[in-house]
Parts: structure tokens; C-alpha cells; sequence
């Protein structure tokens, strides 16, 4: 699935600057960088039939781990990124059915909150 997305995302515009990035326990499956500014993205995949879709699976938890990684990406790689950029929490669902790929891609899918 991330092999597609990415694909998506260049296509798009998106320069690729990571994925599956890890730092200790946190993971980030894909990092790019568009004209908007930073994205991280969620991708979850699925074969046909599913119950429910993927997308749903990125729930709070996995949110503030994905704000984590990317709040530790930020600080390790500051000199490299630049500029300030705007820093986006994206979501993709991948389901294959058969011959057919389709990708859903929410940039901005959400916001973390910070407690």
C-alpha cells in the first residue's frame, strides 16, 4: 500500500524525503514534502472485501503517535527541512481488490491535541 501511495503522492507533487521512519518505538510510514509544506502520513491497506474502511483504523492513540514521531522527525532534521514549513497529518487507505488499487487520501485528516 505504501508503495502506491507514494506513487500517489508524486504524482502530486510530493518529493519523498522518508518512509517507514523509525525512531526507537515511533514510526512514521511516510514523510514527504509538497509546496504546502511537510506531510505525515498514515497509510492503512486492505484486500477486498473489508468491513469498514481502512482510514478508521488511525484512531486518537495512533494520532498522538504519529504526532510524536513527527514532533521527533522536526527536531532532528530542522537544518535539513529549512525554512518554517506547515507541518500536516495526513491519512491513506489503500484496498486492493483483484487488479484494482484504490486510494483514498486525506491531507489534513487531522490535528493533534496536546494535553
Amino acid at each position: 500500500g505504501e508503495d502506491e501511495v507514494c506513487k500517489f503522492l508524486i504524482s502530486k507533487g510530493h518529493t519523498i524525503l522518508d518512509r517507514n521512519w523509525r525512531c526507537g518505538h515511533l514510526e512514521i510510514d511516510i514523510i514527504s514534502l509538497a509546496p504546502v509544506g511537510i506531510h505525515f502520513a498514515e497509510v492503512k491497506s486492505r484486500t477486498a472485501p473489508v468491513q469498514g474502511e481502512p482510514e478508521d483504523a488511525v484512531n486518537a492513540a495512533k494520532q498522538r503517535h504519529v504526532a510524536n514521531a513527527a514532533r521527533r522527525y522536526i527536531a532532528l532534521n530542522r537544518s535539513k527541512l529549512g525554512a518554517e514549513l506547515e507541518i500536516w497529518f495526513d491519512v491513506a487507505s489503500v484496498v486492493f481488490d483483484g487488479g484494482d488499487v484504490r486510494i483514498n487520501y486525506f491531507p489534513g485528516a487531522f490535528v493533534p491535541i496536546y494535553v
